[in-house]
């Protein structure tokens, strides 16, 4: 007779948080896959005609006081041209990215240490003006 007898529903939650556990750790690493590699600069210029590019193969910060940051490495211009020799210049994409207070000449500083590296694909980071 015990199969005749109705059984009362079930809810079973253990499923239920295993998945939304799995989203919370996948909404975080998405989240922290967003957050740009170096986070050194932070006021960027803006610019109303900025365009999107693919991510950069070389990031290349210019700091207020002057100094040149590569994949966490301080260099000066002419350890920046050497690294860039080294590196496939021609098909080496180099971002430059100087914050709001960064002065024109140390921008062409830059691009001036990455010419002479051979790197002829150069971009100037900006955020667009919303």
């Amino acid at each position: 007779m015990r199969y005749f007898q109705t059984r009362s529903a079930r809810i079973e939650i253990i499923p239920m948080i295993d998945i939304m556990l799995f989203l919370l750790v996948f909404f975080a690493m998405m989240t922290l896959r967003m957050i740009p590699t170096t986070g050194h600069v932070s006021k960027l210029p803006t610019s109303s005609t900025a365009t999107k590019m693919p991510p950069p193969k070389l990031l290349v910060e210019v700091s207020e006081s002057g100094t040149m940051t590569v994949e966490g490495q301080a260099l000066n211009a002419a350890q920046l041209t050497a690294l860039i020799q080294s590196r496939n210049a021609k098909d080496l994409a180099v971002t430059i990215a100087g914050g709001q207070n960064v002065t024109m000449q140390q921008l062409m500083g830059a691009i001036d240490a990455v010419r002479l590296g051979g790197a002829t694909q150069i971009g100037l980071a900006a955020k667009t003006t919303n």
